[in-house]
């Protein structure tokens, strides 16, 4: 029995022409197309016991005694200090003492554009394009972490290529096209693309679902529509300047309250929730006007702000944004200046967070740098410049899962991530080494990540038998 909603795009449109995509969305049913069978990826029969580990269950700063943790289709069945006994289904993974923690989570990460050079992304062939995001995502896995939220970019066609089980990577929580005003951080139109017309064209980077631009609250909501229609698990709105984008400077403001705020009403009414990216004191307080329930950045943010986000329980993604010679020579000049500004806000922006005990998730928000996406795990150690390996790992898994459960009934992964519990989802890591004490071996993922675990399946197994 499956969810019409889950079949390849043409079967479901088929069973929408045909009146069943009603039904399936209510019932489970079979349906009997022939020379098109679902894609769906299959439960992984048996089970997994890894004896003899110590334990990070995303929460706790210590690790637990030594452990055995049952592993069955694809949820934590059982974790015991005592002996579990393992049947003839279940593979044993010999622990030896080490650790085993959750999957890790990237609160902010751009699959298509991360490891993709700009002139490349506005250049190649959309096809090229999406085959470097799915080998991007194959490393992204390879690195640890398990789930991404994907914070702009065409990633629905990817997101159910893993889910299927096409090709190996992340979880993604995808948000679809970024919404921008004109001239905001999500307009990256070519000149020869101006000016708009009402009615008119579609901007390259809007036709690949990059972007969607829009100057009104009824714009806002009709983008905001679209990209719930198109599989958003949440919607994110460009609130001030970026680094990356040439036409706006750091400080300006972007989308009034009305505008904002039109893409709340819309995210609600599907149970989920907006994000902005906003750097500013200004930017941030409007959006939380708004209605917004997640900041991304806010490096330039100052204390009244922070104390205003605590005081109403705002999510606040925050990432390790600080001067990488190699990375900053990559820049163009622009993007250099406001960089600096950026670069020069982190420090405050963490310990404001600590201070005022902000809820905070780790997001490395890479943008069209190849070599700084292979080092997605590098930026995660970074964090202990500003916090305890504990809280670090925490900031990149028991909170970020639970930051994602925000979208709500639209939750693409329903189950709770982020955790080694039992009846949480099979997201694990069996590190050669103790990352509370030296979270740097995060950052070398092929040495110390002996075993990575999605959804109940082993993608990568080196621990000697």
């Amino acid at each position: 029995m499956i969810d019409a909603r889950r079949l390849r795009p043409a079967v479901y449109a088929a069973a929408v022409w045909m009146g069943f995509a009603g039904a399936a969305v209510a019932h489970d049913f079979d349906i009997d197309v022939p020379g098109l069978d679902p894609v769906i990826a299959p439960v992984t029969e048996g089970a997994t016991l890894f004896q003899n580990v110590r334990v990070f269950d995303g929460r706790s700063p210590d690790l637990s005694p030594p452990s055995n943790v049952l592993v069955r289709g694809n949820i934590i069945e059982r974790i015991s200090t005592g002996e579990i006994e393992a049947g003839g289904d279940v593979s044993v993974v010999a622990g030896d003492g080490r650790v085993l923690m959750p999957g890790l989570i990237d609160a902010h990460w751009h699959a298509f554009m991360a490891a993709t050079p700009q002139p490349v992304l506005m250049a190649a062939e959309p096809s090229y394009l999406h085959h470097r995001a799915a080998h991007e995502a194959e490393a992204i896995l390879m690195r640890g972490f398990t789930t991404i939220r994907d914070l702009g970019g065409p990633v629905f066609g990817l997101k159910q290529a893993i889910d299927e089980g096409l090709v190996p990577g992340p979880r993604i929580y995808p948000s679809g096209a970024m919404i921008s005003q004109t001239s905001g951080h999500g307009d990256f139109r070519f000149l020869f693309e101006l000016p708009r017309q009402p009615g008119g064209p579609l901007s390259y980077s809007e036709r690949e679902g990059i972007a969607a631009i829009a100057d009104s609250p009824d714009e806002v909501r009709l983008r905001a529509r679209e990209q719930l229609r198109n599989g958003a698990s949440q919607i994110k709105l460009m609130a001030g300047g970026g680094v990356s984008s040439p036409h706006n400077p750091i400080e300006s403001v972007q989308f009034t309250e009305a505008e904002l705020r039109a893409a709340v009403e819309a995210a609600a009414d599907w149970g989920t929730y907006v994000t902005v990216h906003a750097y500013t004191p200004t930017a941030v307080r409007r959006a939380i006007d708004a209605g917004v329930k997640v900041i991304d950045h806010a490096q330039l943010i100052d204390e009244a702000t922070v104390q205003l986000m605590a005081e109403k329980g705002i999510w606040w993604s925050l990432q390790p944004l600080t001067y990488d010679a190699e990375v900053f020579a990559r820049m163009s000049p622009v993007s250099q200046q406001k960089a600096l500004q950026v670069f020069a806000g982190t420090e405050n922006a963490y310990k404001l967070a600590a201070k005022h005990n902000v809820k905070t998730v780790f997001g490395a928000d890479i943008l069209f740098d190849p070599g700084a996406a292979s080092r997605q795990g590098s930026y995660l150690a970074m964090l202990t410049k500003w916090m305890t390996p504990a809280q670090a790992l925490k900031s990149a898994t028991g909170d970020t899962g639970e930051m994602l459960a925000l979208s709500g009934f639209i939750n693409p992964y329903p189950g709770k991530l982020g955790v080694v519990e039992e009846g949480a989802l099979a997201d694990l890591l069996l590190v050669d080494g103790n990352p509370l004490e030296d979270l740097n071996l995060v950052s070398d993922p092929d040495k110390n990540f002996l075993i990575i675990m999605k959804d109940g399946k082993i993608f990568k197994n080196s621990v000697s038998r």
